[in-house]
């Protein structure tokens, strides 16, 4: 049973966390760095430690500095919020390591569905429908040219690793590729640090639906249901409709296929299946945030 919780962010998610822990009987510790000293999320926890400068890299990005402070402070579990280290699988492994129970998916989870091909070479073997493209481990120019004429254009070239739209980039011609996968690897080299691309087939009139799922560390798994995020600028959500305006046959069948996967990973913790739904109501899976949802604290 928990009876102490370090919290490893700050602002809104960490104030919403201090709250709902103090509701529940469960003590907390917050950190903060120097600018943050009197933010509000530092003073919304029991306690709260200097973590380090304003750099994130020597902050709320440092594993070993949080780790430490989370033993020193005798916590039983870190909560990682939205956005720095939840969803990375290096930080959830230290935390397990150490013997503290990290409230999120383990990293080998984090690892798998936080790969765009790795999830979908896995899911594709459970017969989950997935947009037809390439997600390959060979990344050479030929190969994903080769590829792309086989799949057909137009197309989407997406940073296999991260999201948000960065390294994402819709081709609409040939002549297009090799110029948009460039581009698309540079910007996935800079914000992940990784240039994998896969390839996806471009299914037009389409909307963009997201199931958030939740999951027990007992194999018990359950859906709160869908949201249309189709309404988007520069790949960034604008609004979400919830519940989607879907037939209800479609909207069980999305629920009951996000709960599939996220059985079939064995998920513990709070995330969202993303899937494209067509026009004639077949659906794909897209990828899995293996978190909470920024816009959902």
């Amino acid at each position: 049973m928990i009876q102490k919780v370090l919290i490893a962010n700050r602002g809104e998610i960490a104030i919403r966390i201090a709250r709902t822990a103090k509701k529940m009987g469960i003590s907390t510790v917050g950190i903060y760095s120097e600018p943050d000293h009197d933010a509000l999320h530092a003073q919304a926890c029991d306690s709260a430690f200097l973590i380090g400068p304003a750099s994130l890299s020597d902050s709320y990005l440092c594993i070993d500095k949080i780790i430490c402070l989370a033993k020193e402070k005798g916590v039983d579990a870190i909560h990682p919020g939205y956005g720095f280290l939840s969803e990375n699988p290096e930080f959830a492994k230290e935390c397990e390591i150490n013997g503290i129970q990290f409230i999120g998916p383990s990293p080998t989870i984090i690892k798998l569905m936080g790969m765009k091909n790795e999830a979908k070479s896995f899911l594709e073997k459970l017969e989950i429908p997935i947009v037809a493209g390439y997600h390959g481990e060979d990344q050479a120019d030929l190969t994903l040219l080769a590829k792309s004429k086989k799949i057909g254009f137009p197309l989407l070239i997406k940073a296999a690793a991260g999201g948000g739209g960065r390294g994402l980039r819709l081709v609409d011609q040939y002549d297009e590729f090799f110029s948009a996968l460039e581009s698309a690897r540079r910007e996935a080299l800079s914000g992940f640090g990784n240039d994998s691309v896969i390839l996806e087939k471009f299914v037009a009139s389409s909307r963009h639906i997201e199931v958030q799922i939740f999951g027990d560390q007992f194999g018990n798994v359950i859906h709160l249901f869908e949201r249309d995020c189709s309404l988007q600028r520069k790949h960034q959500k604008v609004i979400e409709e919830a519940p989607a305006t879907i037939s209800s046959k479609v909207r069980q069948e999305l629920g009951k296929t996000a709960v599939k996967i996220a059985k079939s990973v064995n998920y513990v913790g709070a995330g969202t299946v993303e899937f494209i739904l067509a026009d004639d109501d077949s659906f794909y899976f897209i990828e899995m945030n293996t978190r909470l949802q920024v816009e959902h604290p």
